[in-house]
């Protein structure tokens, strides 16, 4: 079982409108380790209910400081106390869990990394491995980024950096609600139009899907007529709790 420990907000931005970015450090100094992919749980009071909510990480591993990205949602009761947490106060987390996560007995030539909203952090935390990986298997990566606007797209210039940096990963950003013409990489509608243009192998690819429910059993379903087995698509479904 998970230990519990605290943590206490270092600095926090809002990353969109809607979802603020949050850095916290253990109270106990000690560095968590986790493997990218894996999330925290939030542990809090709700109206006299011991409650709980799980949150990626979206760090590097072996870094003092974790980093996560909350959704605020109307009404919520996480979306409460992260509003009104302020730096230097602490809150009780628990962890690692979770197994959305590139396996070392991987030997495809190219992962699918898919997401939408906060379902993109855990890429973010996985961007040093696949460096990694590009450099001693020379896998290629294409990171499909959903959002409805430009200002949705949570690390967005952070992913078009890497992209720059590593001739072998690709970065897609898919706007429901408009493109924009300057950037190369923008698609207009949901996830699932770059699926065809990429020519995507079941026999070399595994796709990684991450976020709004809807998104993954769309994709997931699209993923299995182009030949996909289930083992070669990895899932973790976001639901925005209150």
């Amino acid at each position: 079982m998970a230990n519990h420990f605290e943590l206490e907000l270092q600095a926090s931005y809002m990353l969109a409108p809607e979802v603020r970015h949050l850095v916290f450090k253990r109270v106990d100094a000690s560095v968590l380790p986790f493997i990218p992919g894996q999330f925290l749980q939030v542990h809090f009071t709700h109206a006299d209910t011991p409650t709980k909510r799980s949150y990626s990480l979206a760090s590097t591993p072996g870094a003092e400081l974790l980093e996560i990205a909350v959704s605020y949602v109307d009404g919520g009761a996480a979306t409460r106390l992260f509003a009104n947490l302020k730096h230097g106060e602490q809150i009780e987390a628990s962890g690692p869990y979770g197994r959305f996560c590139l396996m070392d007995a991987d030997r495809n030539s190219r992962y699918l990394l898919v997401g939408t909203g906060t379902g993109i952090t855990p890429y973010r935390a996985m961007l040093p491995r696949i460096a990694e990986l590009i450099a001693t298997r020379g896998v290629k990566v294409a990171l499909i980024q959903g959002a409805r606007t430009e200002d949705e797209l949570l690390y967005g210039e952070e992913f078009a950096a890497f992209a720059t940096a590593h001739p072998n990963f690709s970065y897609f950003a898919c706007l429901s609600r408009g493109y924009r013409a300057n950037k190369a990489g923008d698609r207009h509608g949901r996830v699932q139009v770059v699926f065809d243009e990429l020519q995507l192998d079941p026999a070399l690819d595994i796709a990684y899907l991450c976020g709004n429910p809807n998104m993954v059993d769309e994709s997931f379903i699209k993923l299995k007529e182009l030949g996909f087995a289930v083992s070669a698509v990895r899932r973790e479904k976001y639901v925005s709790s209150k």
